[in-house]
């Protein structure tokens, strides 16, 4: 299986790449926001790479 969009860098990233970058696909394949989400996540699934959580940029130690 190939993903039909254009990688961001020009080449399949690896799994560790795609875990730390959170864009991975050339973002002027898309008209708006919503597409490049929707291919973001359909890219990390074929990289079998987990998504970004919605806490993912809090603190886990107590303030």
């Amino acid at each position: 299986m190939d993903l039909k969009y254009k990688w961001k860098n020009g080449y399949r990233p690896s799994r560790d790449e795609a875990a730390k970058n959170p864009h991975l696909l050339d973002e002027s394949q898309f008209n708006n926001e919503q597409d490049r989400k929707l291919a973001e996540e359909s890219a990390r699934k074929h990289l079998g790479v987990p998504g970004p959580t919605l806490d993912e940029d809090k603190s886990i130690l107590p303030h």
